[in-house]
């Protein structure tokens, strides 16, 4: 008579000796167990079944006398590791099958354990990721959604959070082992008084991570020791409102389900400049709101209307909440700019590019700026010391350009101009540089002409074919442009590339770089195409390679 087939049994395993993934809860087998989890269980079924020869058997012998580690963490209860342990089998084969079944019915029992028969391994329930997690627990009531006015009184919710009951002289010795285990939310205090004892104050627990007293780590449970605390875990109804949630928590509750959430936004100064989807104008207002009282500083909140104006720059935009003043101040890069938000045009995603092309002047350089706006580039750049020639179209723009160069003291060394693009370069720039490619190697300076007008500049560097007259000089002066574009191309830097050789009547292949600015949208990039105008465009009488 064959022997009786020992019984799995569970016991706790070693604590928390071993650091296990956090992100997933895994399996931890000896190599030996992975080589046996390779091997199909001998059901009669699989590719080897019962006919197989000894050795697979024996294999699979193994395979069930292993020592598995399973991180096991049921929903509701503390992690801890337990060791299913088993004796010798013996190598009948008659019992190999009933040997597999018993261990898949027992760990099945198990919550939490999942046995994924189709690759024959064990695994655990995959964990739930933190925001997730915490969606549900921290998220406003379910009958916010579809609310269009806000009602802040409706946000009120009652959740069970674990606490430590502490004394309250012990508390600021204590926080400092807690980081792991305390609960990190912002907008609630992690320490409170306890309503029923003046003298102790309660430790709010993570509830994703606080379970039981078995929940704390051995150097956690080693400070409270030391400081006479009971690791005992209590529960606590903490009343969760308005304030307690997170723009995005809100709108994602109040939005109909699926649906795009808008919680992020341009600053530009007290403004906070939205660009609503359409299926999000409904509940504008009610976004405006959560954009003022979720965000410090912000007064105004407002939404763009139509597209800019490739003219001035500038867009309709609604005032969705808050004050109707658009005159702002913003600081940029150490520099500050002021100006009528509803009349120019400012994008403070900007900024790096700013100071990219800033780094790429030296002292005494010049800069052309042809679409100058409210001075991004000109100031920084007159500031290095270098001479700047600033134009912009827009009377509003040219007005606060003036008043910024004053505001950061580099009026002196700005010139400003508010002339079309093309008047600009046919005129002031075709004057400057005749003069400037006059003077001698020795004297001649670096000179730059930024085009930053995304929409239409490669347009504009048709002006610059046959601009000069005289003979062409050293190609170590001639100017450097840094053209902007919008690309919706599949290779984008091609396509900018290609568009402003066919503008210019010449191959600009080998003589560019393309910096890629900013994604403004999905399938849209803005690039910055930078080269060194060919002689052969520059002058009249030149031979130029074709495209």
């Amino acid at each position: 008579m064959s022997p009786a087939l020992p019984a799995f049994r569970t016991s706790p395993g070693p604590g928390r000796k071993r650091r296990l993934p956090s992100l997933r809860r895994t399996v931890m087998m000896s190599s030996k167990a992975r080589q046996s989890s390779r091997d199909p269980p001998p059901s009669g079924t699989g590719a080897g079944g019962e006919g197989s020869a000894r050795g697979s058997s024996c294999r699979a012998t193994r395979g069930i006398g292993m020592v598995l580690w399973i991180l096991w963490r049921p929903f509701g209860f503390s992690r801890r590791l337990l060791k299913l342990e088993s004796h010798s089998i013996t190598e009948s084969k008659s019992l190999i099958p009933l040997a597999w079944t018993s261990l898949t019915q027992t760990l099945s029992k198990a919550p939490g354990i999942l046995l994924l028969g189709q690759r024959k391994i064990f695994s655990t329930m995959p964990e739930i990721e933190t925001h997730e997690r915490d969606s549900e627990l921290f998220s406003p009531p379910s009958d916010v959604r579809g609310m269009t006015k806000l009602d802040r009184t409706a946000f009120k919710k009652t959740v069970s959070i674990p606490v430590l009951k502490v004394r309250k002289e012990v508390v600021s010795k204590l926080m400092p082992s807690l980081k792991r285990a305390a609960l990190q939310r912002p907008g609630i205090k992690r320490v409170i008084e306890d309503p029923e004892d003046k003298e102790s104050r309660l430790i709010m627990l993570d509830p994703y991570k606080m379970f039981t007293h078995d929940s704390f780590e051995k150097a956690e449970l080693s400070v409270l020791e030391q400081l006479n605390v009971n690791p005992q875990i209590s529960e606590y109804n903490l009343q969760l409102t308005y304030e307690n949630f997170k723009s995005e928590e809100i709108l994602r509750a109040v939005l109909p389900e699926g649906q795009d959430v808008t919680s992020g936004f341009s600053r530009v100064g007290h403004i906070a400049h939205l660009n609503l989807r359409d299926h999000q104008l409904p509940f504008k207002h009610l976004i405006g709101e959560v954009m003022i009282d979720k965000n410090p500083g912000i007064t105004s909140a407002v939404n763009k209307i139509n597209s800019i104006d490739n003219t001035y720059r500038n867009f309709q935009m609604e005032v969705l909440s808050g004050e109707q003043n658009m005159m702002t101040k913003v600081r940029e890069n150490n520099y500050t700019y002021e100006f009528d938000f509803s009349k120019v045009y400012w994008n403070p995603r900007l900024s790096t590019e700013h100071s990219r092309i800033t780094e790429l002047l030296k002292p005494g350089d010049v800069l052309f700026d042809v679409f100058a706006g409210v001075g991004p580039f000109a100031i920084p750049v007159a500031k290095k010391n270098c001479t700047v020639f600033a134009n912009d179209l827009n009377p509003e723009s040219h007005k606060w350009l003036l008043h910024n160069c004053k505001l950061n003291k580099v009026d002196q060394k700005v010139k400003v101009f508010n002339l079309d693009g093309k008047d600009f370069l046919q005129g002031p720039i075709k004057e400057e540089l005749m003069q400037l490619l006059s003077l001698s190697k020795e004297r001649k300076p670096s000179v730059h002409i930024v085009m930053n007008l995304p929409a239409k500049a490669i347009e504009f560097l048709s002006a610059f074919k046959s601009l000069l007259d005289e003979q062409p000089c050293s190609s170590e002066i001639l100017p450097i442009v840094h053209c902007y574009s919008f690309s919706k191309d599949a290779n984008p830097t091609e396509d900018v590339r290609q568009r402003a050789g066919a503008v210019l009547g010449i191959s600009l292949e080998a003589c560019s770089s393309v910096h890629l600015v900013r994604n403004v949208a999905p399938n849209k990039e803005m690039l910055c195409i930078t080269f060194q105008i060919p002689a052969a465009v520059l002058y009249k009488n030149q031979t130029r390679n074709p495209v």
